[in-house]
């Protein structure tokens, strides 16, 4: 089943860059060499069984933005599931990004009026850091108000830190249909583990799919990292012709178990108790994996019966 994506925002707003980091495996120091997006640039990702994201990068020069909105609407517009834009907090043409902003709301409530709405705050980095709280509120109220009766959720993001995974993570995460299922299967097999915490990556992304814990972590940003850390470890192997199907890291304050899980997904198990031994975790990650497999594999056919 396609969910279409709609990648939209003015040209230099970052659009291509962040797309090439979450899907193409590019780090932000290589996204200097990308050029800009020609009009319509259109990548099939297959994320979970048969849910494909069908996303269409759309170049943000003024004539192809006039287009999409004029003899291109119904086009570009129809059957939308979702709509990313992407504001570009460098720009010094604000007034023109709103609009472009209105045109999208309008072109969407005519041709997918039941599509959900994300907003990236883009290149929050170039925001002294004093300001970017109030920044953030300003064009949250801003944006929230445009897209109204719209529902839109916002993100502060840049590509030099965690903030981009997370966004995208969260993005993708509503796209699940069957995620209650998977998190409390995930819930069922942290109790069975007796971990503190188990997270699923998708395993070409590694965005955070769904995650279960016994208790609260005071870093809201430690699945992007662990995202980024496992991501590169991942490309150096591949650079030697090797093959990352797991890793342990264990220090005095707990073990943490990474294996590849389902076919299309990687499983981080984390215990504190010294009394559980990893063969155990490993024996139990093993015997999940079938019934994982089964309900991630029917997540593109679940959608399907929902459209």
């Amino acid at each position: 089943m396609k969910q279409k994506v709609l990648l939209m925002g003015r040209s230099g707003s970052g659009k291509t860059s962040m797309r090439s980091i979450i899907f193409a495996n590019y780090v932000a120091q290589d996204t200097s060499r990308l050029g800009a997006t020609m009009e319509v640039e259109h990548s099939n990702v297959r994320f979970l069984g048969d849910l494909v994201l069908n996303l269409w990068d759309c170049g943000g020069q003024e004539n192809f933005m006039n287009n999409y909105f004029e003899s291109q609407r119904g086009h570009i517009f129809r059957g939308v599931k979702v709509l990313i834009y992407v504001f570009d907090l460098d720009s010094n043409d604000h007034r023109q990004e709103v609009k472009y902003f209105k045109d999208c709301i309008q072109a969407l409530s005519e041709n997918s009026a039941d599509a959900q709405i994300f907003a990236l705050l883009h290149k929050m980095d170039l925001v002294p850091e004093g300001k970017q709280a109030s920044t953030r509120d300003e064009y949250e109220k801003e944006v929230r108000t445009i897209a109204n009766p719209f529902s839109v959720e916002c993100f502060a993001t840049s590509i030099w830190d965690e903030t981009l995974y997370r966004a995208w993570s969260t993005i993708v995460h509503q796209l699940i249909p069957n995620s209650q299922r998977i998190e409390t299967m995930l819930e069922q097999f942290r109790s069975v583990c007796e971990a503190e915490e188990v997270v699923l990556f998708e395993s070409a992304t590694f965005l955070v799919i769904s995650q279960a814990a016994s208790t609260s972590h005071p870093d809201v940003h430690r699945f992007e990292k662990i995202s980024n850390i496992v991501k590169q470890f991942k490309l150096s192997c591949a650079k030697s012709q090797a093959q990352c199907d797991e890793m342990v890291v264990r220090n005095a304050s707990f073990t943490a178990f990474v294996h590849r899980f389902t076919s299309n997904t990687y499983v981080m198990v984390v215990t504190t108790d010294k009394a559980i031994l990893p063969t155990a975790t490993a024996v139990n990650i093993g015997i999940a994996k079938a019934h994982f497999e089964k309900t991630l594999s029917a997540t593109g056919a679940t959608a399907e019966s929902s459209a």
